[in-house]
Order: structure tokens, then sequence, then C-alpha cells
């Protein structure tokens, strides 16, 4: 039992002296300058400066996709349940009453013909589908946009600090 917990100390400290030589090294980039090295700034924290050069689409896709997945599935959640709040408020049958006052006598008029609550959930549900489609094609035509003028302009630069 002794040697496999000293083993895994002696792996945890081999993995930490290889990852404080890499932190202090020297970052060279493109255009043949070097960033200073990461920790050797005078603040407490140590700093690493990177750029986003390219954003691999497929994986904007699949992001994107499970993001507006969930959106869309709140989106019809919260319907649902506003539409039960307003039925239980009796919003809906006060708005009926108006409309048949204000109807010639012997009209027939009922609201829930229009917005009833599987109308409304199967449009809601119609909608978020739209949402999805079109959230995750945009998503990934921004990853493609965005790797174009990265290549033209570099990318974006980022500062990050370890406090």
């Amino acid at each position: 039992m002794s040697s496999s917990s000293s083993s895994a100390s002696d792996r945890t400290q081999a993995m930490d002296a290889v990852n404080d030589t890499a932190v202090r090294e020297p970052v060279r980039t493109t255009s043949g300058g070097s960033v200073p090295a990461a920790g050797s700034g005078t603040g407490s924290g140590r700093q690493a400066k990177l750029r986003v050069q390219r954003v691999d689409p497929l994986s904007v896709l699949k992001l994107a996709f499970l993001l507006s997945v969930a959106a869309g599935i709140a989106g019809v959640v919260l319907i649902a349940v506003l539409w039960m709040i307003l039925n239980g408020m009796g919003v809906f049958s006060s708005i009926n009453e108006m409309v048949l006052g204000l109807l010639p006598q012997g009209k027939e008029f009922d609201l829930m013909d229009y917005v009833g609550f599987s109308r409304v959930l199967s449009l809601s549900i119609v909608i978020a589908f739209i949402n999805i489609l079109l959230l995750t094609a945009l998503a990934t035509l921004a990853a493609f946009l965005y790797n174009i003028c990265a290549g033209l302009v570099g990318g974006v630069r980022q500062t990050l600090t370890d406090d």
C-alpha cells in the first residue's frame, strides 16, 4: 500500500515540476518576438497571454445545438406555465366575455378556439424547433466568419491571471 501511495506522490511531484517548467519558459509568437514567461511578472498571481486564432466549427455546432435545445425546452415549459397561470387567473374568460360584449347579439365566439392550451403549446414547439435550427446555423456561420477574420487580424488576445 505504501509503494502505491509513494508512486502516486512521485507522479504528482513530477507533474508539478513539468507544469512549473512549462509555465516559466517564454512563449514564441508567430511574429518572431517572445511573450514574457507566465509567472515572471511582479504581481502575486501568474499571467498567461493567449490568442484565440481558430475556433473549431464542429465543436461550435455541437455546443450551439445543445444550448439551443435547452433554450427551446425552457421556452416551451415557460409558455405552458404562463398559459396555466393566465388561465387560472381567469384572464382568458374575461377577454372572452369582453369580446362577446362587443359583438352583435347572436354571434358565437370562443377565445379558446384560438388560444387553447394544445394550440399554444404546439405553436411554441414549432417556434422552438425553428429557433434550434436557426441558432445552430448562425453560430456555426459565426465560427467560420471568426476563423476568416482571425486569419486576417490574428484573433482575439486574452490575458489570464491566476489569483
